[in-house]
């Protein structure tokens, strides 16, 4: 099937097979490697793209259902290679990423909820991470880094 998908601002015209995943079709495709594949059953959450601005597991939608539509990924999240997103900023300062795995899931299902929750408590954070797993950090400096990209976000010195 023939798709047309704007990815990261840029639109991409391309034959896919019905069954190939929007995961499969960033990562080979288009060669944006930073969607990670972990449980390919929507669990583990380290495949999360944003389309139409909503968080979405790439492993869970095929190519097909984003033609037309808007698909961003952790490639687009800093402003340019010199400028990384408050989120990518929190996350290095208060070492909430080890391994990294899982870290662009994090990020992707995280800016939304920061974006759009910066007074957010630390309950609702927690709940907000319940969508993705990490095996190496134990949540805390996830936590204090959503607190701290929230601060910045708002003027804040996080």
């Amino acid at each position: 099937m023939r798709i047309s998908v704007e990815v990261n601002g840029e639109r991409h015209e391309a034959e896919v097979e019905p069954r190939t995943l929007l995961s499969d079709f960033l990562r080979h495709d288009l060669g944006l490697t930073g969607t990670h594949v972990g449980c390919e059953h929507g669990v583990c959450g380290a495949c999360t793209v944003q389309v139409d601005g909503e968080p979405v597991r790439a492993c869970l939608m095929f190519a097909v259902q984003a033609d037309g539509r808007a698909v961003r990924t952790v490639e687009a999240l800093a402003v340019d290679e010199q400028t990384l997103h408050p989120l990518q900023r929190a996350f290095h300062a208060e070492h909430a990423l080890q391994c990294g795995f899982c870290t662009a899931g994090f990020l992707m299902s995280l800016e939304p909820f920061v974006r759009d929750r910066p007074d957010a408590s630390e309950e609702e954070i927690r709940e907000a991470l319940a969508g993705n797993l990490c095996r190496c950090t134990g949540y805390e400096p996830i936590v204090a880094a959503v607190r701290r990209a929230a601060a910045e976000l708002q003027g804040g010195a996080g």
